[in-house]
């Protein structure tokens, strides 16, 4: 398995009453198959992981592989701070049928470097599936620097790193550690064109829930190494880009996706967009669909 390409990072829809969209979460995965995504996380940060009970987290999980059906990888986001309820999760995921877990480094309790490889290490072990790493301290306040991930390239078992931090001295760092065992993923939309073309093997993205052929095209353009159409491309993603940070994610995302009719709102502690985004998310609706219309005229005629 080479994660590679698109990647969409799934918010869950739930309904009125805050249960389960599950209806609404069979569409969002068609569309995404049917749009050209690569591959989807189920149940990560996006999908507001925290707030799912362990019922609802197997639910989602089971609906996604028996929807997907082999068509895209399916992964499932296991981490948690503690690296016994991290293989916990991850065995549940493997029960569930996923093909991999995403595994957020532990957020809160701050580990060190070495706490940080003996906890992969073990959730690659014991976990049951192969393990995709997943930096992001913004949210974690624990960074996983890549002299650590260098040590963790080599596992068997740990098949590559979804990076969110956006400085291109940490991409090219890991872009070095590339292998066909070994992905290396952006997890930050408004850099990520760059650091596919500074070889990055694809995109795990929260605006494609919104926009996924538009990402799928901006993947195609940078992978491709088409310098010139890729920035121009991304250029016109940049609005939406910027949209899904004026409030925490998945915040802003689903106040799209239920424009279109997808879920509902959020939990506790997060709310819905608040009023003075409203108007500024009406703009970039009309933008998405915009470009989505666009690359679907443009897969038409090709």
């Amino acid at each position: 398995m080479h994660p590679s390409g698109l990647i969409t990072a799934l918010a869950t829809p739930f309904d009125e009453a805050g249960a389960l969209d599950l209806d609404a979460w069979r569409r969002l995965l068609e569309w995404q198959l049917a749009a050209g995504a690569q591959g989807v996380v189920v149940a990560g940060s996006t999908g507001e992981a925290s707030m799912l009970d362990d019922g609802e987290y197997d639910t989602l999980l089971r609906a996604a592989v028996k929807t997907v059906a082999g068509r895209v990888p399916v992964l499932a986001g296991t981490g948690l701070p503690g690296t016994a309820r991290t293989i916990a999760q991850t065995r549940r995921a493997a029960a569930c049928g996923a093909d991999a877990a995403l595994v957020v480094a532990p957020a809160y309790v701050r580990p060190t470097q070495a706490g940080l490889l003996a906890h992969y290490r073990a959730v690659a072990e014991q976990g049951g599936l192969p393990v995709i790493l997943y930096n992001v301290p913004v949210r974690t306040a624990c960074d996983l620097l890549p002299e650590t991930v260098v040590e963790l390239a080599t596992h068997e078992r740990i098949i590559g790193i979804k990076e969110a931090v956006s400085d291109p001295a940490r991409m090219a760092a890991l872009v070095a550690l590339r292998g066909p065992g070994f992905s290396v993923l952006s997890g930050d939309d408004g850099s990520a064109g760059r650091a596919m073309l500074a070889g990055a093997d694809g995109l795990v993205s929260v605006g494609s829930n919104a926009a996924p052929a538009a990402y799928r095209h901006l993947c195609d353009l940078a992978r491709g190494d088409d310098a010139a159409a890729a920035g121009e491309w991304d250029a016109r993603l940049a609005p939406l880009h910027a949209f899904c940070g004026v409030e925490p994610n998945p915040i802003p995302v689903k106040a799209l996706l239920q424009r279109r009719g997808y879920g509902q709102g959020l939990r506790l502690p997060l709310l819905p967009l608040s009023a003075p985004h409203q108007a500024e998310a009406a703009r970039i609706a009309a933008l998405v669909c915009d470009l989505e219309e666009k690359c679907g005229r443009e897969s038409v005629a090709a």
